[in-house]
């Protein structure tokens, strides 16, 4: 099957990429697929943290007010939903860096999101302990 007969084949066949993609992933080459959407599901992973840290700072607002005051639940779930919105930006940054580095063929970069995360929840674990030891 020639280029001709197989539009894949010839890459002036390919539909070009929306505008979003081009700015954010204008250089380097198109890398395999299977790093691409391994990539995506490693993003998809932190996603899915970041879901559970909202939702144990609704919980915790919601469902804890006979174990914490008014005041200190409520910077117990702001520290905890802050955390997940954390997670969720520095996921976003994460897969737009390793995307970037596949496509240029440079070595992946140091994952600076999870020293980050773990001093976040540290913190947030000794606020707890604190308001518990305090209560």
């Amino acid at each position: 099957m020639t280029s001709a007969q197989n539009p894949k084949a010839d890459p002036s066949q390919n539909p070009p990429r929306g505008r979003l993609s081009t700015r954010l992933l204008a250089q380097g080459q198109e890398p395999d697929p299977r790093f691409t959407l391994a990539n995506e599901r490693t993003f998809l992973a932190w996603i899915r943290t970041a879901l559970a840290f909202l939702a144990g700072g609704v919980a915790v607002e919601a469902f804890a007010a006979d174990v914490f005051a008014d005041p200190y639940r409520t910077v117990i779930s702001v520290l905890t939903i802050s955390v997940g919105l954390m997670i969720s930006v520095g996921a976003a940054v994460r897969w737009l860096h390793i995307e970037r580095s596949m496509r240029l063929g440079r070595p992946l970069p140091i994952p600076l999101i999870i020293p980050l995360l773990s001093f976040a929840c540290g913190m947030a674990m000794t606020v707890v302990i604190v308001l518990v030891v305090l209560d």
